[in-house]
């Protein structure tokens, strides 16, 4: 038998065994016993401050937060004696206080006058006269002085689970008060607005405006709550809506949520202002005469399934295509994918991973053979050494940069690979900063150090690998001083960051779209791979592998599902019999054999006339595809334009017939998160209108086609698509109503799903990793006399993709402006001044921006986000695209900008 860890203690006569290191307070809830602790909450550290949980321990007093538990120790809580003191410190605490902070919020009481009520104590026991004013000028916080303690939860909470920094206390005494660090607004300091503060606060000091107002952790809402996952980013965060007559009134992170942990950010915790938005579509939209007018759903069905008979007439199943979405469901896509195979017959269906991470799927599955990251994040959390690439986390993915910056400031080491010096980039050990298209280069460089100074598993690549001889003749032309010149990264820089992974116990990497959005996209991802693959950190207790970090909320999940032109369900290739036969027999339909278009081919063959029909579910491709003018003269060109969506986008506005459909808050499925977890989504409130889920509307559609898909519900469509798909088989929507979360693969209903991969063999034919010797090859866009400037685009931390959502709501309040962000050197270059608006021009098109100097940028490189259409970002970017994967080059582009 193994040694039994842990404390036993006894607490009011009871025993309860507790971890090493827990602390008194820990116990005496283990023991079922409530304690006022007003400085405490179980995500920080503890503070002691407010003596409000005073126990006895073997006789001493003491304050139950901050004293270790330790075996054998015998703890009081309920002496009268012990009662008055901890009576007393609330009293002394609350006497400090005007009487509303005991009266103001009779249904939604604040945790302060929970334990108020608790000890007998009534509202006169605040005496305090006010005055100490308040801060009103941010969106989604506020601050009432009047009532904060100076428990110093919210300043902690800023700093030990967000790490932003951006809180502080100030005054004296009795005058302490929470401040933002800047001394100025709170709208204008560095708060992110992530809402931990206002979780924490046990006073109601700071609150969120409007219905949710005085939300505390210990003050949830009293309307009705439902458990979801987050709709923005790839991350996974388990949320809680809570509602309240249809509509929603707060939303707040679940303290047990297997990503998240009880934080989230400014998107998922305060962006659902779009739900009722009065631009929200309620009802079809179909052209006529040139205008898109309002008609019911039969008549706009109808429509839509009369011109797919009619392309399929004019041009054959393959004539017609559709764009699958990110945003939906896993039941969705799966739907989705199923009616162009069964209803039209034909391969055509893609979905927006083509535009962000179809390098990682080839690339990952080529390297190790499944196309999603190696290790889940609570592993690549434990880390020593974290390689970061291609990625602002901090930014884009605010709850992950939050947990990785905390493991920095606990002590792994860090290196960042990024054109510039934003997030976590600030506190690299080394801070890389290649020329954007150079990655394959630098990353050669660095297995040419690790190679050469001995930092190899040999034993590892003996045993589980193949490709080393290939892969050490080509490092040998990529020495430190020929990589330099190739990437502009310092020699002793690149052997620095060489050492750190390379000589990591356990080396994790995390990569974005900085690797896979370039004309060698995949080459990039199969290059970074090597890199685990030589220091055996993948599928072994020696590092934690290789994971991408994804964009939207189901960009793995819509891949997953077989939403994708030459892979089925669970990523078996179309062109292979046995995987088609299995698809035969659970759909009783015949499967077409020949892979379908991909979106940019979808595009080429509608302005070629080739194309007569295109489904667009939940994309708005006329701002975030690449030559955005190109694609609308496709859409254009195109017969038939069906379009699903919340808002007459600019893509809707070129369809011929708009759906109205529902939001992720609005709808029933699963979501797959970046780290390959199965987690439930559930309606919180009703679509507005006649709005359908686009799972009603495809399943509404194929039934006016006369098609039967089987699958009447949601939870239906996951459990077929087990049946076809033995990596999904385990899956269902009831295991995880039970478990909450459960990573693929998972095979069998009864055992966990794998998340670690890799630990027994690969998944590749050969059972080994693949190590690539792929060649750096330039990217397709160079600077030159006319185009001197390289643009980068990318995220920023308060909108989401084309800011459909974010746009509508406080969120356009934190962040108003487009900006681009250029070098002081190339502002004066150029006569911009900071603040002036500017033309940026490229090759393909012209778009309007504000500029914003700043040496996060290096000289020569500009960057912008994508959250603005009406910018005209995207009209910029070129039609370059990977090699293997068609995913546009998107972070190089050639420009030249001038003031207007």
């Amino acid at each position: 038998m193994g040694t039994v860890t842990g404390i036993e203690i006894e607490v009011d006569g009871r025993r309860v065994r507790l971890p090493e290191g827990a602390s008194l307070l820990t116990a005496v809830r283990a023991a079922g016993i409530e304690l006022p602790a007003l400085c405490s909450d179980d995500r920080l550290s503890p503070a002691g401050s407010c003596r409000t949980c005073l126990v006895r321990a073997d006789g001493l007093i003491a304050a139950a937060c901050v004293t270790p538990a330790s075996s054998g120790v015998r703890v009081e809580t309920a002496t009268e004696d012990l009662v008055q003191l901890r009576r007393d410190a609330v009293e002394l605490i609350a006497s400090a206080l005007p009487p509303r902070a005991l009266t103001g919020m009779p249904d939604n009481p604040s945790e302060l006058a929970q334990v108020c009520r608790s000890l007998g104590i009534g509202t006169e026991a605040a005496q305090g006269a006010g005055g100490r004013g308040g801060d009103d000028s941010h969106p989604y916080v506020r601050l009432d002085r009047d009532l904060c303690i100076a428990c110093g939860r919210c300043v902690r909470m800023c700093a030990e689970v967000q790490g932003t920094f951006a809180l502080t206390l100030v005054g004296r005494g009795g005058d302490t008060v929470v401040a933002p660090g800047t001394g100025g607004p709170w709208a204008e300091s560095d708060c992110v607005a992530c809402g931990g503060c206002v979780d924490t606060c046990p006073t109601g000091a700071i609150t969120e405006p409007g219905p949710a107002r005085g939300l505390t952790s210990a003050s949830r809402p009293a309307a009705a709550r439902t458990r979801t996952t987050c709709g923005y980013c790839g991350v996974g965060c388990s949320l809680e809506v809570a509602t309240h007559d249809g509509e929603v009134t707060a939303v707040l992170p679940a303290r047990d949520g297997p990503v998240n942990r009880g934080h989230a950010c400014v998107k998922g915790r305060f962006a659902h202002g779009y739900l009722t938005s009065p631009e929200r579509l309620t009802r079809p939209l179909l052209r006529r005469d040139g205008s898109l007018v309002t008609v019911g759903w039969d008549e706009a069905l109808d429509h839509v399934a009369r011109g797919l008979r009619a392309a399929m007439e004019a041009g054959g199943p393959d004539a017609v295509a559709a764009i699958s979405s990110a945003r939906a469901t896993n039941e969705e896509n799966y739907l989705v994918q199923k009616f162009m195979r069964v209803a039209i017959g034909t391969n055509s269906v893609d979905n927006c991973s083509r535009l962000c991470h179809s390098p990682s799927a080839a690339g990952l599955a080529a390297s190790f053979g499944l196309p999603g990251g190696t290790d889940t994040f609570d592993d690549v959390e434990r880390a020593d050494c974290l390689l970061v690439v291609g990625a602002n986390p901090v930014e884009a993915h605010p709850v992950i940069g939050a947990r990785l910056l905390q493991r920095v400031l606990h002590g792994a080491r860090l290196v960042v690979a990024d054109p510039r010096s934003v997030g976590l980039a600030v506190h690299a050990d080394v801070h890389l900063r290649p020329r954007p298209g150079t990655n394959v280069a630098l990353f050669h460089g660095l297995a040419h150090i690790m190679l050469t100074e001995g930092m190899a598993d040999e034993e590892f690549l003996r045993a589980r690998a193949t490709g080393l001889k290939e892969l050490t003749d080509l490092l040998a032309d990529y020495p430190p001083d020929r990589v330099a010149g190739i990437t502009g990264v310092p020699a002793a820089d690149l052997v620095a960051a060489a050492r750190l992974y390379g000589r990591a116990e356990h080396p994790a990497i995390i990569y974005g779209l900085g690797v896979t959005e370039h004309l060698h996209g995949t080459d990039g991802v199969r290059s970074l791979a090597n890199l685990a693959i030589l220091r055996g950190a993948v599928g072994t207790d020696r590092g934690f592998g290789v994971s991408p970090l994804r964009g939207q909320n189901n960009v793995q999940g819509a891949s997953d599902m077989g939403a994708l032109p030459d892979v089925l369900p669970g990523y078996g290739k179309v062109t292979d019999p046995a995987v088609r036969a299995r698809a035969e027999e659970v759909w009783g339909a015949p499967v077409p054999e020949r892979p379908g278009l991909r979106i940019p081919q979808m595009f080429a063959a509608a302005r070629a006339g080739a194309l007569r029909a295109l489904w667009v579910i939940g994309e708005d491709v006329c701002a975030t595809d690449p030559d955005t003018n190109r694609v609308a003269r496709a859409l254009d060109a195109c017969p038939l334009v069906v379009c699903n969506e919340l808002f007459l986008s600019e893509t809707a506005r070129h369809a011929d017939v708009v759906l109205p459909v529902a939001s992720w808050l609005e709808k029933d499925g699963t979501f797959v998160n970046f780290d390959r977890r199965f987690q439930r989504v559930r309606p919180a409130v009703a679509p507005p209108g006649e709005a359908r889920t686009d799972f009603d509307t495809v399943r509404s559609l194929a039934t006016v086609m006369g098609v039967d898909l089987g699958c009447p519900t949601p939870a239906d469509a996951l459990a077929e698509c087990g049946r076809l798909a033995p990596v999904f088989a385990g899956l269902s929507h009831d295991r995880l109503d039970r478990e909450g979360a459960v990573p693929w693969p998972c095979p069998d209903p009864d055992r966990p799903g794998e998340a670690k991969l890799y630990t027994e063999r690969f998944a590749t034919p050969d059972g080994r990793a693949h190590l690539a010797a792929a060649p750096y090859l330039p990217p397709g866009e160079q600077p030159d006399d006319d185009y001197p400037l390289v643009l980068v685009t990318g995220r920023r931390w308060a909108h989401y993709n084309s800011g459909s959502m974010t746009r509508r709501g406080g969120n356009l309040a934190l962040d108003p402006v487009d900006f681009l962000d250029l070098h002081p050197d190339d502002a004066t270059r150029y006569g911009v001044r900071d603040g002036a608006q500017v033309t940026v021009e490229s090759r393909y098109g012209r778009a309007s921006l504000t500029a914003r100097t700043s040496e996060q940028t290096v000289p020569g490189q500009v960057f912008c986000s994508f959250h603005f259409p009406a910018s005209g970002v995207n009209r910029l970017t070129s039609d370059q695209a990977d090699t293997v994967t068609s995913c546009p080059e998107y972070k190089v582009t050639a420009v030249r900008v001038a003031a207007l």
